[in-house]
């Protein structure tokens, strides 16, 4: 498994990701024991509220996570240069939740618990409440001081090629199998229509669709998307199983029933594609590697990317929209 400290310099790259946090967890279990059972709690009740919550979750730690690392640098609104407001994080949603779960936590543990660690605790219960596997979630992050919409340039974006998906993850310190893995996190949510237009309609240099799509699941998707219909409408990622987290998602893209770009781009690359097929070639069970204990090590490599500690280094804001 790749480690990669932060700052450390390899030949060709400068890598900016995995840091050397002082993580751990039941970080908060003497400062404020409660803390992520409020979590917790709010997260179930704005999901029996809105059952798109535990996808909003999931993807906004991605989303977070991703830019100068897991600092709760996504959550600031701070005018036009606010970094929620950058094309690559377009559709991000579940801003509400964690501000009221801060909300409930500054009543009983005031100036405690950072918003960048209410957004992975928050994604971990997300990821439970979707029948996905239950696991620890490392704590002691502190909330960064910037929040720019430039920033979030060099997101991975659906329309990158493999070996661009690749570079952008081996940059934070990620390897090929956690690019496999966190992609399996579309095993719950919905895309908009927007983001296969170019898929279905005008595919590379080429006009017509992607000839990776199964048939059916194109005709399925063109149906559901038209040239001329709205390109808001919404529809699941994972084919025939978008609101539980299992498997499916990487089994829909090795058969061709990827919806996004992004997966389908899995399958063009050799390693990638090794590691997808190994999940379901392998029959000795001793050996089979497991989709939710990889996805587990692999959501906990990414919290630690680009982690603040100490008052220099971050703060514990107070609302979560807005630096102290």
């Amino acid at each position: 498994m790749l480690i990669v400290m932060f700052g450390m310099i390899i030949p060709g790259y400068i890598l900016t990701g995995i840091s050397e946090a002082r993580l751990k967890v039941g970080f908060y279990n003497k400062m404020c024991p409660d803390a992520e059972s409020i979590v917790g709690g709010f997260v179930r009740s704005a999901t029996e509220f809105d059952p798109r919550v535990p996808a909003f979750l999931l993807r906004l730690h991605f989303h977070d996570c991703f830019v100068q690392g897991c600092d709760g640098s996504v959550l600031i609104a701070n005018g036009p240069i606010s970094e929620k407001l950058a094309p690559a994080h377009q559709g991000l949603k579940g801003f509400d939740v964690i501000e009221g779960a801060k909300a409930l936590l500054e009543l009983m543990c005031p100036g405690v618990v950072s918003c960048a660690d209410i957004v992975a605790i928050a994604a971990r219960d997300a990821v439970a409440i979707s029948s996905g596997p239950i696991y620890k979630v490392e704590t002691g992050r502190r909330d960064g001081f910037i929040s720019n919409k430039t920033l979030a340039d060099k997101m991975p974006d659906f329309r990158d090629s493999i070996q661009l998906l690749k570079h952008k993850f081996f940059e934070k310190g990620l390897d090929d199998k956690d690019l496999v893995v966190l992609s399996g996190a579309h095993t719950i949510g919905t895309t908009a229509c927007f983001f296969l237009m170019d898929r279905l309609y005008n595919f590379s240099s080429r006009e017509g669709p992607d000839p990776s799509i199964d048939k059916d699941l194109l005709l399925e998707l063109m149906e559901t998307c038209p040239p001329n219909g709205d390109i808001n409408f919404r529809l699941p990622i994972d084919h025939d199983s978008g609101d539980t987290f299992d498997i499916q998602i990487l089994e829909n893209i090795r058969n061709g029933f990827a919806v996004l770009q992004s997966d389908a781009k899995l399958m063009d690359d050799p390693v990638t594609k090794r590691i997808l097929d190994s999940y379901f070639m392998v029959t000795n069970q001793s050996v089979k590697p497991s989709f939710e204990a990889d996805f587990v090590k692999s959501m906990v490599k990414m919290g630690r990317i680009g982690v603040k500690n100490g008052p220099k280094r971050g703060e514990i804001r107070r609302v979560c929209n807005t630096f102290n």
